[in-house]
């Protein structure tokens, strides 16, 4: 039998499939007048389609049809969306990872299936990755929130312009939060628990990407009828906020959400979550060998810090340090090493910051330069007139490490904006906190960034502890030496390094009431030994060290031994800053 279209919009062909089936006998017309009446009796004489709406961007509606707004069937549900932009400082080793298992598990999704007037930011970076799922990083949402997208994997996108014409859609800023990143952002539409969702969280999301382009038609006036209700910048003050709003759907693709989940990190080569039977399963094989991957991380790290044992031992603890709770505004867990004694040749610095890159799943390095402190944008703000928060370098995914290189300071005044951004670094080391302007107020958000300072001499910021880089051999060409020691490294092992740092921040840790009570003795041992020497504060940074200790050998737990241990590795880094402190009567 015809179909509702055919009826409805070609009469006639549905009277030449009723004369075909009765032939030309006269039942053939009593047929036609039947069927007209009861298609009629069934659509209420209005020839009425039912159609449902969710995880769409437009209403599709065929010729001669329009939607109907007042009907009884028409229902109204809410969704919240999100502006999500790729994790900031994501190293090229987790891009490549999941390019390779979007390569291996098929074809792309043909729901995807755009029709662009201008290129696109993943034409223009040749399409390199398109794994079928995303891991992105919240960074400044629409509605003043944050959340992340879907089946494909979003690169990394300049902000270079911050300021960018109405007038130029190519142009468009997509408020990335590094300087010189590449990709294209997403709008994600989520219809369920968006209130589960947090500034900076890491989402991986499964939906319907949608590229429409009338999503991106700003301010027409044909649209301004009585249609207007189903486009949304008609809700929206100001031509900024509108072109912020609803860019080109080329540039940045909507998302439908129909299943999000929150990431603890984003390392390919670890289970999304640890609590599942099988992934503990898998997680319990690994444990085994974590006390060889430590001996030969400790080693490269060893290679990387000129000789430096104690240095490199310090260096693991730090990559594996994270906060794992808050008591009061106290962060817990954080450990931030300044290291210094560090030469005054970027080259160096920079070949460290790339083994940083090469271990952990994001990073970035801030070069404390004179220029960057007063021009650089650290803390995200709120723009009223486009009514969106305007990122920062700060605003960073969770275990994120952040390089300073001090080594780059140079003789200058800071002025109001590099006076903002340091206390914004110290308030940052300190309290795991970053305090977003919303111009007529401030409000905290707590972060968890693992900040490395390399400097020559103290840093001039806090840090939790203070590592002075003892060289046992110079190198005659630095760069060289460090180029030899990454590519020394077999992808194997380089990728049992990556699984033992991102793992250990993940897994619990406890003191049992008998070491607690040991530990309690010793401290109060210590104190009648030298009351000057160790304070309430020197016991936290031993627990702290011990308890990293203690990870980084795959225990879950404190024992005597690796207390001693932890005690041991205080007593030598102390006793060499106060060697350097003699050496240099001007060191503080």
């Amino acid at each position: 039998m015809p179909c509702v279209d055919d009826w409805v919009n070609d009469p006639l062909s549905a009277v030449q499939g009723i004369f075909i089936q009765n032939g030309a006998s006269g039942e053939w017309e009593k047929k036609v007048i039947e069927y007209f009446r009861e298609k009629l009796k069934e659509t209420t004489a209005s020839s009425w389609v039912l159609r449902f709406g969710k995880y769409k961007d437009v209403a599709e509606c065929g010729l001669q049809q329009e939607v109907a707004l007042n009907s009884a069937k028409c229902v109204t549900l809410e969704r919240q969306t999100f502006y999500c932009i790729p994790v900031p400082g994501e190293s090229e080793w987790v891009k490549e990872a999941y390019a390779s298992a979007s390569q291996a598990r098929g074809n792309p999704s043909t729901s995807y299936t755009p029709s662009r007037h201008k290129r696109s930011y993943e034409e223009d970076e040749d399409m390199e990755m398109h794994p079928p799922k995303l891991k992105e990083q919240c960074a400044a949402g629409c509605s003043g929130s944050q959340a992340c997208g879907d089946a494909k994997r979003l690169e990394k996108e300049a902000p270079g312009g911050h300021q960018s014409s109405p007038n130029c859609t190519t142009s468009i800023d997509l408020n990335f939060p590094l300087p010189g990143e590449k990709g294209p952002a997403c709008l994600v539409k989520v219809y369920e628990d968006w209130d589960s969702f947090k500034v900076n969280d890491m989402l991986e999301v499964y939906g319907i990407l949608s590229v429409d382009p009338a999503l991106g038609v700003i301010n027409d006036e044909s649209t301004k009828d009585g249609s207007s209700i189903l486009n949304p910048t008609e809700c929206m003050d100001t031509m900024e906020e509108q072109r912020v709003h609803s860019p080109p759907p080329s540039l940045v693709p909507r998302l439908h959400a129909i299943v999000t989940r929150k990431l603890q990190h984003v390392n390919p080569f670890l289970p999304t979550t640890l609590k599942d039977k099988e992934n503990k399963d898998c997680i319990t094989n690994i444990m085994p060998e974590l006390s060889t991957v430590r001996a030969e991380l400790l080693g490269f790290l060893t290679h990387v810090l000129l000789g430096d044992s104690l240095a490199a031992e310090y260096l693991l603890l730090h990559f594996i340090s994270t906060v794992y709770s808050r008591r009061d505004i106290l962060p817990l867990g954080k450990f931030t090493v300044n290291l210094s004694g560090c030469p005054r040749n970027n080259t160096y610095t920079k070949y460290l910051h790339r083994t940083v890159q090469q271990l952990v799943p994001s990073s970035y390095c801030l070069p404390m330069t004179l220029n960057n402190m007063n021009t650089l944008r650290f803390i995200p703000h709120k723009d009223y007139t486009a009514n969106r928060l305007v990122t920062g370098v700060l605003q960073l995914a969770s275990n994120t490490s952040l390089m300073l290189d001090e080594t780059l300071l140079e003789q200058g005044q800071l002025d109001a904006t590099g006076v903002r951004n340091v206390t914004a670094l110290g308030n940052l080391i300190t309290w795991q906190k970053v305090d977003y302007d919303f111009n007529y107020h401030q409000m905290e958000f707590p972060c968890n960034i693992n900040v490395l300072i390399t400097s020559e001499g103290r840093s001039l910021l806090p840090s939790d502890c203070q590592v002075h880089l003892q060289p046992q051999m110079i190198p005659a060409n630095v760069e060289e030496y460090m180029a030899n020691l990454q590519t020394a490294v077999v992808p194997s092992m380089l990728k049992k390094f990556r699984i033992y740092v991102s793992l250990l921040r993940l897994m619990d840790y406890s003191i049992s009431d008998e070491v607690t009570k040991a530990v309690e003795e010793d401290f109060v041992e210590m104190r009648k030994s030298d009351p000057r020497s160790i304070t309430a504060e020197d016991l936290h940074q031993l627990l702290v060290v011990a308890r990293l200790v203690s990870l980084s050998a795959g225990h879950m737990t404190l024992s005597r031994e690796r207390w001693q241990r932890a005690k041991q590795l205080e007593v030598l880094r102390k006793s060499r800053i106060q060697q350097q402190t003699h050496v240099n009567g001007n060191e503080p």
